[in-house]
């Protein structure tokens, strides 16, 4: 495990170093990785920073006012509303790849556009290293490592938590003190929804996936999941009322882990299934089924795309 105090005063240092005089924007998302990085950031460089977060309409119920009542101490942040770009930039696309660098050529330009207003030449970014583990391999693109568009208009880019573990960086943001409700986050996917809805992302799917996601996280708080989500997988009959439907087809999925690189299902009781499945297929009128995944990873993967 690494020493977290002699972490923080090294990264401190580190980024003081490479930025400089300049300044630099932060893509902040309000999980543990990028408030952790934000933080020392801040530590390093003070004022010279401008947190960036980007409301991408890909984001769980919420998530945009939680940030801003989180983040209202940082004076520079700056709240974007590009949904209707993102969306618009996802329309058609199916393949899982394509989506990830669809979104991550999306925040890239988001963050270009502050940093010329602010005049930032550096980009901190939250990445940690199971995300360049994954994106360095075989095994899926990374918004902010592989699904970087190859053109990038920052002097520099740097990711203080390059070389932790998920655990490793909630000692971290314990050690600096950050919300627990911050540092003890379940993980959230980069891409956010997007990658919780097998196919071509629209409007709809958004809808499910968001009401069915905060469901899952309501439904298994108490069950302490590393990890805990809801997928739109495509379409299956039902009936509701008297009528039959060609409704959607929802995953439930609850993951034990240490790091993320390996993860166990996770063992759910009937009775809260039975409330997951019903506050879900009563939560949208086109939702026709929820299934459960007991696959491990490996040789499933954590997320669905």
């Amino acid at each position: 495990m690494v020493n977290v105090n002699e972490f923080i005063d090294e990264k401190v240092a580190e980024i003081s170093e490479a930025v400089g005089d300049a300044n630099a924007v932060i893509a902040l998302s309000g999980g543990v990785d990028s408030s952790t990085a934000a933080a020392l950031a801040y530590e390093a460089i003070g004022d010279q920073l401008t947190p960036v977060y980007v409301d991408t309409g890909l984001m769980r119920k919420g998530e945009t006012e939680e940030i801003r009542e989180t983040f209202d101490y940082m004076e520079s942040l700056r709240i974007v509303d590009a949904r209707e770009r993102f969306l618009d930039a996802l329309a058609g696309v199916t393949d899982p790849e394509e989506k990830r660098h669809v979104i991550g050529e999306g925040f890239i330009r988001e963050f270009e556009t502050v940093a010329n207003e602010v005049d930032a030449d550096y980009l901190v970014q939250g990445t940690i290293y199971p995300d360049r583990i994954e994106s360095e391999g075989t095994i899926k693109s990374h918004h902010n490592v592989g699904g970087l568009p190859d053109v990038v208009d920052f002097e520099g880019i740097v990711e203080p938590m390059r070389d932790l573990y998920k655990d490793e960086v909630r000692e971290v943001a314990h050690a600096l003190d950050l919300d627990e409700l911050v540092a003890e986050r379940m993980p959230f996917p980069g891409p956010g929804l997007a990658v919780r809805i097998i196919g071509e992302v629209t409007e709809e799917k958004l809808d499910v996936a968001r009401m069915a996601n905060h469901v899952v996280e309501e439904e298994l708080a108490e069950h302490e999941p590393w990890q805990a989500l809801a997928a739109v997988l495509g379409k299956a009959t039902g009936v509701k009322g008297d009528n039959r439907v060609h409704g959607w087809v929802v995953a439930v999925r609850s993951v034990e882990s240490r790091d993320g690189m390996t993860a166990r299902a996770q063992e759910v009781d009937w009775d809260t299934l039975q409330r997951i499945q019903s506050r879900i297929t009563a939560g949208h009128d086109n939702v026709s089924r929820v299934v459960y995944d007991v696959t491990h990873k490996p040789p499933a993967t954590i997320e669905y795309e």
